[in-house]
């Protein structure tokens, strides 16, 4: 969310169904919120992307105000067209500018989430003090973010942009996100804030096909800052590409049926006192 990169709402949703299953997952264990007053629930989504997965806000709780935050104009502009509106349970949906860095709520929410945003945001668990802040008693803080950055798909990157052929070229773009916190971490910080904490960890096993799946899935996120650092340099795009794909190809060989990608999420659900 907070990246300097250019984003491709397309390239990011052509992964649409792996990308959507752990926010499924953590969806489902987060408890219905309650709203007071004969008010309507009001939920936030930080770091709202492309919109498809803030739709599925909606499909739970059909009568509630959602409001998605972004800082892409690309993917918010994607957002508005496809799924800004009333929705059929009488509640209502829109996108709206927004920085997980500077965010704060304007009004009391009964559930804040966030999707796979938080990685791109160096010491966000700072400001869980004050989202949590911004809930409605009893109200909800959920996330997920992805865990691998130590996986080979991260450390070959790393590995690379360090090279001296990349370091000058690429500069501040050249590092991969390494803002997340292990789960324990998280336990303690939302616990300290007063909330009962559900934190747990999963580790898909993404099978993908086509060619070069793998570098397929990383143009659509850890790629991107990259790509817009080389952006106007048609040849040194395609050279980084290569050299990256010919060690994807040997880290993440391709069997009979795809190529197992791997991919652990961490995932927290934080309830506040009523």
């Amino acid at each position: 969310m907070t990246s300097p990169a250019t984003w491709d709402p397309q390239q990011y949703l052509r992964h649409a169904g792996h990308r959507t299953r752990p926010f499924l997952d953590l969806l489902a264990r987060i408890p219905n919120p309650q709203a007071r007053g004969g008010e309507g629930l009001r939920i936030a989504d930080i770091g709202c992307g492309a919109g498809n997965v803030t739709a599925l806000l909606t499909a739970r709780w059909p009568g509630a105000h959602v409001t998605g935050f972004d800082n892409s104009p690309q993917m918010l502009a994607l957002a508005e067209r496809e799924h800004a509106g009333p929705t059929p349970g009488g509640g209502r949906l829109d996108f709206r500018v927004g920085d997980a860095r500077e965010w704060t709520p304007e009004e009391p929410y009964q559930l804040i989430v966030s999707n796979a945003a938080f990685q791109w945001v160096p010491g966000h668990a700072d400001s869980f003090a004050r989202w949590i802040d911004g809930l409605a008693p009893g109200g909800t803080f959920a996330f997920q973010v992805p865990g691998n950055v130590n996986a080979p798909s991260h450390t070959l990157l790393a590995e690379i942009c360090a090279a001296p052929r990349w370091r000058d070229l690429l500069g501040e773009h050249a590092g991969t996100p390494v803002a997340v916190l292990d789960p324990a971490d998280y336990l303690a910080r939302l616990t300290d804030l007063g909330c009962v904490a559900d934190v747990w960890e999963t580790t898909y096993l993404q099978l993908l096909t086509g060619d070069d799946p793998v570098l397929d899935w990383i143009k659509g996120t850890t790629l991107r800052p990259i790509l817009t650092a080389l952006d106007g340099d048609e040849e040194a795009r395609e050279e980084f590409l290569t050299t990256y794909r010919d060690r994807l190809r040997t880290a993440y060989p391709a069997g009979p049926h795809g190529t197992v990608f791997p991919f652990r999420r961490i995932f927290a659900v934080a309830r506040k006192p009523a």
